[in-house]
This record gives C-alpha cells, sequence and structure tokens, in this order.
C-alpha cells in the first residue's frame, strides 16, 4: 500500500468523530480515501452524517501529525496490517457494518481456512469449565478449526493454550496497541500464540488497554469467527457483550449450561433460557450446526446464465463469486458503482435468481 493511502486511513482512524461505518460511508462516496482529505468541505458535507462537528475535527492537523508518527512506527518496525476492502482482511469481519477499518497484526495469521470460532467466558474459571473448554477443544480438532479468544484470564488464556496443545491455530485479539500486553503475567505466552497463529488489534502500537477498548475488541472477537462460544459467565460481564454483539451480526452462539446455584453459570443458563444461544454439551453440537460434518460444494451458476448479464451485473456477480457476501456498500465501492444506481440492479439479478439479500444490507449468490 503506498504511504499516502495508508496515512490518510490512519487519519482517519484517529479522528474521534468518525467511526468506522462513518469512515466506510466516506469512502464509498467519496471513491478512495485518499481522496477524502483532499475534497471540499461543502462537497463532504452533502454526505450523511458529516456536519460541522465531524468536519471541524476531519481536518484537524494534530491528527495529521500523529497519523504522521504512527506511520513511521509501522514502517521503521514492519508492521503488518490489513485494510478492510483488501483481500488478506478477515472475511467473516468484513461483513461486519462496523469493523474496523484497519487492523494490525502479529505473527503467523493465516485465514484461508473457513472455520473459525471464538471461545470466551469469565476471567474467575471454575475447574467445571476449564475441564470443558480443553474437551471441546481437543474433540474440535480434527476440523482444525482457528481458535479465537481475547487474551486475558481464564476462559480466554485456557482455550489458547488448549488450541495450542492441540496444534492449531489460535488468534488473540488485543484492547490495546502491540506494544503493551495486558495482562503482564501473560507475557510468557506471546512467542508460543505468534507460533501458532498470533495477534490482531485495531489500537495504535502505544495504545493502552482502556476499558472502553474491551468492549471495542469484542465485537472483532464476535466479528471475525463463524460462531461465538461461551463457556462460564455470570449475569453481566464483556462475554455477553460478545455474545450479543453476535447475535446482532447473525452469526450463532453457543452456551454451556451449568448448576443454577453457580454464579458463573447464570450468564450461559440465561442466554439458553432467552433462546440467545445453542446449548452445547459436546463438539458435535458445533459440529452439526456449523455444518462441518458435510463436504462444502460450491454455488454454480449456470453458463448460459452469463449471457443474460449486463456489465454492471457481470461485476457485481463476480465480486460475490470470488469473496462471498458482501455489504452493500462493499460492492458500491468494488465495483465502482453509485448507490443510487446499485440497488435497482441488485434488484433485477434478485429477480433472475442470481443474487438475493440478506440481513444487515448483506447480499450473496444464489
Amino acid at each position: 500500500m503506498k504511504e499516502e493511502k495508508l496515512l490518510a486511513i490512519l487519519r482517519l482512524q484517529k479522528c474521534k468523530a468518525v467511526g468506522d461505518i462513518l469512515s466506510k460511508k466516506l469512502i464509498v462516496n467519496v471513491g478512495d480515501v485518499t481522496q477524502i482529505f483532499k475534497e471540499k468541505a461543502a462537497h463532504l458535507a452533502k454526505i450523511n452524517g458529516i456536519g460541522k462537528h465531524v468536519l471541524k475535527h476531519l481536518f484537524d492537523k494534530e491528527n495529521v501529525k500523529l497519523a504522521t508518527q504512527e506511520l513511521k512506527y509501522i514502517k521503521e518496525n514492519k508492521i503488518a496490517y490489513s485494510y478492510f476492502l483488501a483481500a488478506d482482511y478477515p472475511t467473516h469481519l468484513q461483513h461486519c457494518i462496523d469493523s474496523p477499518i484497519l487492523l494490525f497484526k502479529d505473527g503467523n495469521i493465516d485465514l484461508s481456512n473457513n472455520k473459525i470460532i471464538s471461545i470466551v467466558g469469565t476471567r474467575n474459571m471454575s475447574s467445571y469449565g476449564r475441564d470443558f473448554c480443553n474437551k471441546l477443544i481437543e474433540d474440535l480438532a480434527q476440523y482444525n478449526p482457528i481458535i479465537v479468544s481475547g487474551f486475558a484470564y481464564g476462559v480466554d488464556i485456557c482455550a489458547h493454550k488448549a488450541a495450542i496443545k492441540n496444534k492449531l491455530q489460535t488468534i488473540a485479539v488485543l484492547a490495546h496497541g502491540l506494544e503493551e500486553i495486558y495482562p503482564k503475567v501473560h507475557k510468557k505466552y506471546i512467542h508460543q500464540v505468534n507460533e501458532n497463529g498470533g495477534f490482531l488489534t485495531e489500537f495504535w502500537h502505544k495504545e493502552a488497554p482502556l476499558r472502553e477498548n474491551f468492549l471495542k475488541r469484542n465485537r472483532i472477537v464476535a466479528g471475525i469467527s463463524k460462531a461465538t462460544i461461551i463457556i462460564e459467565s455470570a449475569t453481566k460481564g464483556g462475554s455477553l457483550v460478545t455474545a450479543d454483539i453476535a447475535n446482532s451480526y447473525d452469526k450463532d452462539v453457543f452456551a454451556v449450561p451449568g448448576r443454577t446455584t453457580d454464579i458463573f453459570s447464570k450468564g450461559c443458563n440465561n442466554l439458553i433460557k432467552n433462546n440467545q444461544a445453542f446449548l452445547l454439551n459436546s463438539a458435535e453440537e458445533i459440529v452439526k450446526i456449523l455444518n462441518w460434518d458435510l463436504n462444502e460444494k460450491p454455488k454454480v451458476i449456470q453458463q448460459q446464465l452469463f449471457l443474460e448479464l449486463n456489465k454492471n451485473e457481470q461485476k457485481i456477480y463476480e465480486l460475490l463469486h470470488d469473496k462471498g457476501a458482501q455489504l452493500l456498500d462493499i460492492i458500491s465501492l468494488e465495483c465502482n458503482i453509485p448507490m443510487y444506481q446499485l440497488a435497482p440492479i441488485l434488484l433485477q439479478m434478485e429477480l433472475k435468481g442470481i443474487s438475493k439479500p440478506l440481513p444487515g444490507k448483506m447480499f450473496e449468490l444464489v
């Protein structure tokens, strides 16, 4: 990626008045992230959600200074990163409307395997939860899944260690920059995680593990995987937030039941009782519900269908065929089709039986 583009992304990321959703809206409407800072304010102000407050922060010179410093660090330390429109960006996360526009990474992460699950839960893990977590990952090992968690105390680190023990790739999503580590006692696991997967974070290298960062981290944990598993949780906690986010993304959620008298089983029991999670007794439920025991067959459209596609329909078809389901905004940006033109085109493709809409402004091939 050219330095000018990375600098523009960092400026956008640093702007406090512009979150990930608004950042993507800006990029889609302007056409390229570098063009945002070359546009006239009057033009940007016409975009829904862009007001005087946003424009003031968007062109803040302090952000340019800070972004330049971060860019220097990235270059000097050869930090790997993924832009949300790049091919190496996590596919499942790319489909989430509020996913980070930029991720930093370390280690040997390989997301070509589609079997990705997130395992989270209380920091006050019981022996029951620990035994279940270890047995679950051991039983799932034959399917070679990627195990994602948050590198915290309790369930998180147990899941990472169990994945490493079973020679599975594991990814730790951090609530701080790559130069920080939390908790400090987990420094001893950094090398093992890097050797068997790696670390992901949206935060700049010196960003501290602030309280609000953990909530932001949770959406990555929920979004990057096919399903989220809650091992143990009280009636309140970060893992329940992760479950809520996963449900909002239309992802599968599993919860391990426990005794009604156990404090750290009440959260899981409530998820199951309220139909917010599948009851999880063994690895078999995950394998069955996620269809890991079936041979996945690619969807094929008959060859003569191509004769019926116009130029824009062909571009959309190729995008959905190559990358799977995509957000409406991403289709517009990737295919270079203005939003006002895109809706009727997608409708025609739906009527032809080529594509279909999904929840959350997503579209996929039939």
